[in-house]
């Protein structure tokens, strides 16, 4: 069996410790006698399961008592939709738009009330943050909105924004657990866990739960209540099972490699080493200022479309695998989570060499 480097951007590599433990667990989990897929959610041993993960989760991003941790359907997209649901009370919210899935967020929340961008990083294809020390927020916004790592185009909000006393509500589907964060700064933050965290199919929303109301836009389906999902401890209907069980696992892999301080040193390191190669290279750049340079999602260029489409090809033949860039953007794009080995960054840069010298 060969593993390939894979630098999909998600669903994306997982830690090889964790896919032979599930292999091991597949038939069998711990003298069940059955998989993890077949078991009732209401059994004894789920119960175990979900309400470790959740305990784990809590003490990896030390999430205070006050705050709820749901495991949903429905991916970060559904977010888009259930955020104004539940928060928009005086209908009315500030976006800022440094991305697609920010824009696609801001324009569902326009269904539901006015929906104010009140930054944006579009004039330039997002590659910037905009500054966000002094933003025109109106007065009587529910939330403000952001995406705080863009896997399109590799830029991460290295400060948050001054809220001016507003709730923050965060999507950080793409740099979720790559380093540590204070919690008690954000009313929600939410992400898919298929990028940095495990299988698709499960969303995290950790919620303050001054936030969690009976009081929805009328109409809002019982589903998409966080209520309904807090009051049932995410076991209202069938979670999706097997998905929290990896993603527990994940956890406990994190916790085993020394918790988030650790794994933002690895990513911080991981990161540089792509990031040196593109500063000296004369073949490839990378596309996003340098101050807002996401650790997760590096985007670069040649500048050349034919040879662009010709590296992603002699990669893939070398087992570099999803290296090209999202349909939106072109280029190339390199995601590398924490569960991308170091060596992986070494040996695409190699590549990256070879293939400049051939090339330039």
């Amino acid at each position: 069996m060969s593993r390939v480097y894979n630098f999909s951007a998600g669903p994306a590599v997982l830690p090889e410790e964790v896919l032979r433990e599930a292999a091991d667990e597949m038939m069998d989990y711990k003298g069940t006698g059955m998989s993890v897929m077949e078991m009732s959610h209401r059994s004894k041993a789920y119960d175990t399961i979900i309400k470790e993960a959740e305990a784990d989760l809590r003490e990896l991003m030390n999430i205070p008592d006050n705050y709820k941790v749901l495991f949903l359907q429905g991916g970060a997209s559904q977010q888009f939709a259930m955020i104004p649901m539940n928060l928009m009370k005086n209908k009315k919210a500030a976006y800022i738009v440094t991305g697609q899935w920010a824009k696609k967020a801001w324009k569902e929340a326009q269904i539901y009330g006015d929906a104010v961008a009140v930054a944006s990083s579009e004039d330039k294809t997002f590659s910037y943050i905009p500054d966000c020390s002094d933003l025109d927020i109106p007065e009587d916004a529910d939330y403000v909105y952001i995406c705080e790592n863009n896997t399109i185009y590799g830029t991460k909000f290295k400060t948050l924004p001054n809220t001016k006393g507003h709730t923050l509500v965060a999507d950080v589907s793409s740099c979720f657990l790559s380093e540590p964060v204070d919690v008690t700064k954000y009313g929600v933050i939410y992400g898919g866990v298929q990028k940095n965290i495990g299988p698709a199919g499960v969303v995290i929303v950790i919620i303050r739960e001054d936030l969690i109301t009976e009081d929805t836009l009328p109409g809002t389906p019982t589903m998409l209540k966080y209520k309904t999902h807090a009051d049932a401890e995410s076991l209202y209907n069938t979670p999706p099972a097997y998905g929290i069980y990896i993603c527990g696992k994940v956890f406990k892999w994190l916790k085993k490699m020394g918790g988030l301080s650790v794994m933002k040193e690895k990513n911080e390191e991981k990161a540089k080493i792509l990031y040196d190669f593109l500063d000296e290279s004369k073949l490839f750049k990378g596309t996003v200022v340098e101050k807002d340079r996401s650790l997760m999602n590096v985007p670069f260029v040649t500048g050349d479309k034919e040879l662009d489409a010709k590296f992603v090809a002699e990669a893939k033949a070398a087992g570099f695998e999803n290296l090209k860039g999202h349909r939106s953007v072109g280029g190339m794009r390199a995601s590398i989570y924490n569960a991308m080995p170091k060596e992986g960054v070494e040996k695409l840069v190699e590549f990256m060499r070879e293939f400049e010298k051939k090339n330039s």
